[in-house]
């Protein structure tokens, strides 16, 4: 994985995991410490789904750029799938405060894609790779001047 490819990724998870750090806070204040856990379960959830999502389509693009859109919707179905399978497996849990868990998903998402939003527009990714002159034949160098 590049530099930038784990520059764009912490640029993401961190304010996600300082959003269910305050997401667990507020909620063990108003619910208690079941909702504080699942707060926190929320927030990992997220951060592991969105952070393998992003893992996986970024060596989707650089190996098979032509299935990367395609590779996208495969991977967010399969995000959503693997959520509801989550949620029926702990459906009846008394782990954590249900409510709790669910907002705390809707919110944490949408300050994961917020982010990764803000760092993909404030990073300097060229679209097109420059050729590299080092070690290249004279003859494929072109006209000098």
């Amino acid at each position: 994985m590049r530099s930038d490819d784990v520059r764009l990724l912490l640029q993401a998870a961190v304010p996600t995991a300082a959003a269910g750090a305050l997401a667990a806070v507020i909620s063990a204040l108003v619910v208690g410490g079941k909702g504080a856990v699942g707060a926190v379960v929320a927030t990992l959830v997220v951060i592991l789904f969105m952070g393998i999502g992003f893992v996986v389509l970024q060596r989707t693009a650089k190996s098979l750029p032509h299935l990367f859109q395609a590779m996208g919707l495969m991977l967010y179905a399969a995000q959503i799938l693997l959520l509801f399978v989550f949620l029926a497996a702990f459906k009846n849990t008394t782990l954590f405060h249900p409510k709790a868990f669910a907002i705390t998903l809707v919110a944490t998402t949408l300050v994961w894609i917020g982010a990764q939003t803000r760092a993909h527009m404030k990073a300097k990714i060229l679209y097109v790779e420059p050729d590299s002159t080092k070690g290249a034949k004279p003859e494929n160098q072109g006209p000098k001047s």
